[in-house]
């Protein structure tokens, strides 16, 4: 007999869990794509750039948590590989606080897109860069992590068991914790 997600899990079985987020968030995607593979010097600085933007933001969310400094507004992130280059979906609490973060002159970001804009004038097509900015709703949210499979939103700002959601997708969204939609 097949047991379903919502029911609870046979020994040694990991839980079925969903996000523990509550409230609106930002899903941001960027990458690069890397045109001009024979030419490192050019494409490198912008691979390199990235994990050191991450590793500040990751360092201030932990820092932040610690009530030692100023919230940006960083949920957490993960790195892909594509066919065309590297890309990492990031999470924030606002467009605001992403928007904010990427002006600031102290911090990793606005530096790097100079030097990116530097090379990109002088070197046309060697290395692309793009984001998406996706705004999402708390209502336009649903996840499901099963048999340990944790990644993404939840890998991201923690799991809670999926029953707190709801018992199927549709339950789940629009759901808060505690508090499923009735349809």
């Amino acid at each position: 007999m097949a047991t379903s997600p919502a029911r609870s899990p046979s020994p040694g079985r990991p839980p079925t869990l969903t996000h523990a987020h509550e409230g609106d968030l930002v899903v941001f995607h960027i990458g690069m794509t890397i045109r001009k593979p024979y030419r490192p010097d050019l494409w490198g600085p912008v691979f390199l750039a990235m994990p050191a933007m991450l590793a500040e933001l990751e360092k201030n969310r932990a820092a932040h948590e610690r009530g030692e400094a100023e919230d940006l507004g960083f949920l957490g992130a993960y790195t892909l590989i594509g066919a065309s280059g590297p890309w990492v979906v990031q999470y924030w609490k606002s467009t605001e606080q992403l928007y904010t973060y990427a002006a600031m002159p102290d911090r990793a970001h606005l530096p790097a897109w100079r030097r990116f804009h530097q090379t990109a004038r002088k070197h046309p097509g060697a290395v692309g860069i793009w984001h998406e900015t996706y705004a999402v709703p708390a209502e336009g949210i649903e996840t499901l992590y099963g048999n340990g499979g944790i990644v993404g939103l939840g890998k991201a700002t923690g799991t809670v068991p999926v029953r707190r959601r709801g018992r199927a997708a549709r339950e789940r969204l629009g759901s808060s914790l505690g508090r499923t939609r009735t349809a």
